[in-house]
């Protein structure tokens, strides 16, 4: 079914409009918060230790790929599986509110049609579904933590030859606004690429394709030590000026730097603060111009 042209002057394409949009959808919490809770009892229906499958699954892969690696890079087990770990955790939160949020509308297709709510709704339950699979994967790092706490203690090396990073201290509380400030963005990724993708149902699969792509770009299995020309001869500056050029690495450190005690460099912040601004607003003018399309579109 094809939308019909809305006119150039028609009086709902209007910041004003879409900023209420997300306003009614930010207090609709008890609908959205339902909704991501019950994706998750829906998505483990009839499963023995249901959510805790993420738990599991997540425990598997660091420490599978933390053993492996390690052996493979040479670097110190007891620094380099729990760098793994949250950088998984992390990442796979990313991952989600890139690849779901696409999909955001496109899957919500029946309420969209007969439930009158804000087109926010959707992606607040999308981020929220994550979240919550996110702290499930939080025990891991807990017990590894625990397991590794007396390596990172302490000032440590990923590897070696390294940075010295400082330890685990009260910096570790960071990672509560990193943390917020990733959902955050997730909301307006899902709200733009989801508006985006509805029309264009190609899109998912090239985010799909481009964030495999991503994954080897980004230090998650590796660190930026390994770029330096210490590790890998001479032009090492150029080398991590390439990771500093890819945004996912700024996100990721934002909440794997304190939540490992590591060195929190304030330009990761103010990167992602600023994509936050220049992606939000790009999410209210595709709320603004399109929000009244994505019943027809879906």
């Amino acid at each position: 079914m094809t939308a019909p042209e809305a006119p150039l002057d028609n009086p709902s394409r209007t910041f004003a409009r879409a900023w209420d949009d997300v306003m009614r959808g930010v207090r609709a919490n008890e609908l959205w918060a339902h909704l991501g809770w019950q994706d998750i009892k829906q998505r483990y229906r009839r499963s023995v230790i249901g959510p805790f499958w993420i738990t599991l699954s997540m425990a598997v892969t660091a420490v599978g790929l933390g053993l492996l690696y390690s052996q493979l890079l040479k670097s110190p087990i007891g620094t380099f599986l729990p760098y793994i770990t949250v950088g998984f955790i992390v990442w796979n939160f990313i991952l989600g509110c890139v690849t779901e949020g696409t999909e955001t509308f496109i899957s919500n297709e029946g309420l969209i049609k007969h439930l009158p709510a804000p087109l926010t709704v959707y992606a607040l339950r999308t981020v929220w579904r994550l979240t919550l699979m996110m702290a499930h994967n939080l025990l891991v790092y807990l017990v590894v933590i625990g397991i590794f706490f007396s390596d990172l203690s302490h000032a440590y090396q990923i590897n070696v030859p390294g940075h010295i990073q400082p330890g685990l201290s009260w910096t570790v509380l960071l990672a509560i606004p990193g943390f917020a400030l990733i959902a955050l963005n997730g909301v307006w990724v899902a709200v733009l690429f989801g508006i985006i993708s509805t029309r264009f149902r190609d899109i998912p699969q090239v985010i799909n394709a481009l964030i495999q792509l991503a994954f080897f770009g980004t230090p998650i299995v590796w660190s930026t030590d390994l770029l330096q020309g210490s590790v890998l001869g001479n032009g090492g500056h150029w080398r991590v000026l390439v990771a500093e050029l890819n945004p996912l690495y700024h996100y990721v450190e934002i909440m794997r730097a304190p939540l490992l005690g590591m060195t929190v460099s304030w330009h990761h912040w103010a990167i992602v603060g600023g994509m936050t601004v220049v992606g939000s607003f790009l999410a209210l003018v595709a709320l603004r111009n399109y929000r009244a399309r994505v019943p027809y579109w879906v």
